[in-house]
Formats: structure tokens, C-alpha cells, sequence
């Protein structure tokens, strides 16, 4: 059994990835290249197996991405072998170009439960961006909150192209003092009865309330925030969804002071949780 990692996109889990979601929604892909500019350089951190950077690169955009998972930068590869990727840490990513858009959908930010380094991300995005530049993000709400378990359970089944059995089981636990959706996961692959490989993997997630995450972007130095409840950018006025969408640009002087009527407040319901 290999050791269990947080949040990090093994074999197994990549496979039943691609199994369960071979492509982006329509609706929220047609959101993120709603923001794409022709001639604009593009940036998405935690691009995975390329469900949203393939279609941008397929639309002739100058999209890059990376992603800490080898895995699941194997898989986008494997379909789109001319595409600008890099394997790493994103704090340590020091390219010599600067960004017009950065996005990360699906609220993949939430993977960063620890909040200092979750800031310090935040931080790195500002430095990504040109003057003028926008990030653009979705966050899960602590509506999103899964239903607690005593113990392991079937979550998914799939058949792999080789014929195995791909299985998932997991339990969840969530710590409201922290607002941490804990849910460690089992991936088993199996021939028959005849377990072939097996998997952990110790899946965290930080989940919003409304105004924690405008707080924070604020205190990092950007500006115009804005947060939508809908792809069709209905205004938030709580967190009673399941998720909130939020778009932002830089300041022009840098302000360590978060001033709430500095920006607009806009949410969105969508279900953008991986295993949906």
C-alpha cells in the first residue's frame, strides 16, 4: 500500500479522475474563457489533467499550467503533447513572464486547508499578474459540508480500459472550528477478486463562509473584488450555496487593510467538488 499524502493526485486517483469527468462542464468552461483575451498570456495553477487548459489551447489561446501531480500532468500530455506544462510547487514557480488571466475552477484553492499557506498562495498570484490583470477562482462554502461517516464506504466504482475494477471508498469528517471537510480515501484496483493495487490518499478541504475569502485577498493586495453565486453572476449575499466564484485585480497601491465596502459581493451555486 503506498503512503497516504494529502490532497496529492496519485495513479489510481487520477485514472478514476479521467473515468468520472473527461471533460470541463460547458457551463463553467464557458465562464472561465469568458475572461480569456485573444494575444493575453494565461495561467492556471492546478491544471491537472487539462480538462479546462485543453480547450483553451484548442481555442488558440497562450495558456501555461502546472500542477504538483506527475500523474496527472502524464494524463494532459498524453492529449495535448504541445502544451506549456510544468510540474512543481507553485510557490517555488518563478517564470519570467508575467500573466493577463490566471484561473483555477473547481474550487481546487480549498485544497490548501492550512491558512497561512493558503495567504502566501494568494500572494503568489499577485505576483503572477501584470498590472491590470485578473484572478479569477471558486471556493466551496461550508453548505458544501458532507453528511458524516462512521466508516469507510463505496463512493465510486468504474471499469478501467484494461477491464479492472477502479474503486473508491472514503468517509468524511468535518471539523466546524476549522472548516475542514476531512475525507481520507482508498483507491483499489482489482482483476476479479484479485486486488492488483492500492492507493491512499488524505483529501482536505477548507470550506468558505461569505466575506473570508474577499478579507483575505483584500489583505493580500488585490482589488475590484467581486463574488458571483452563478455562471451567470448572480449577486452573493450569504454563503447558503455551495460554492462562491471570485474575480479580482490587482491595486494600483498596495493596502494591508481589508475595507468591505471596497468591493461587490457576488456568489455561485454550482456542485464543483472533483468527485461530482
Amino acid at each position: 500500500m503506498e503512503r497516504e499524502q494529502q490532497n496529492y493526485y496519485g495513479s489510481l486517483c487520477t485514472e478514476m479522475y479521467e473515468i468520472l469527468h473527461p471533460a470541463a462542464p460547458a457551463e463553467e468552461l464557458a465562464f472561465y474563457l469568458s475572461y480569456a483575451v485573444e494575444g493575453g498570456k494565461i495561467l492556471e495553477p492546478l491544471c491537472g489533467s487539462g480538462r479546462f487548459l485543453i480547450p483553451f489551447l484548442e481555442r488558440g489561446f497562450d495558456i501555461c499550467g502546472m500542477d504538483l501531480s506527475r500523474e496527472m500532468l502524464e494524463k494532459l500530455r498524453q492529449k495535448a503533447p504541445e502544451a506549456k506544462v510544468i510540474q512543481g510547487d507553485i510557490l517555488e514557480y518563478a517564470p519570467q513572464e508575467r500573466f493577463d488571466y490566471i484561473f483555477i475552477p473547481s474550487g481546487s484553492i480549498g485544497l490548501f486547508t492550512d491558512m497561512e499557506q493558503c495567504r502566501r498562495i494568494l500572494e503568489k498570484m499577485r505576483t503572477l499578474l501584470k498590472p491590470g490583470g485578473r484572478f479569477v477562482f471558486a471556493v466551496d462554502t461550508v453548505l458544501d459540508r458532507a453528511p458524516e461517516d462512521d466508516d469507510y464506504r463505496e463512493q465510486a466504482r468504474v471499469k478501467t480500459k484494461e477491464g479492472f475494477d477502479l474503486v473508491l471508498k472514503g468517509k468524511n469528517h468535518y471539523d466546524a472550528a476549522a472548516q475542514t471537510q476531512f475525507s481520507p480515501s482508498v483507491y483499489a484496483l482489482y482483476d476479479g477478486e484479485v486486488l492488483l493495487q492500492e492507493e491512499r490518499m488524505d483529501f482536505q478541504t477548507h470550506l468558505y463562509r461569505f466575506g473570508e475569502m474577499e478579507e483575505m485577498l483584500g489583505e493580500c493586495g488585490f482589488s475590484n473584488v467581486v463574488t458571483y453565486r452563478s455562471y451567470q453572476k448572480d449577486n452573493a449575499v450569504d454563503d447558503q450555496c455551495e460554492a462562491l466564484i471570485l474575480e479580482c485585480t490587482i491595486q494600483t497601491e498596495r493596502k494591508h487593510k481589508w475595507n468591505s465596502g471596497s468591493f461587490a459581493r457576488k456568489s455561485l451555486a454550482t456542485t464543483p467538488r472533483w468527485r461530482r
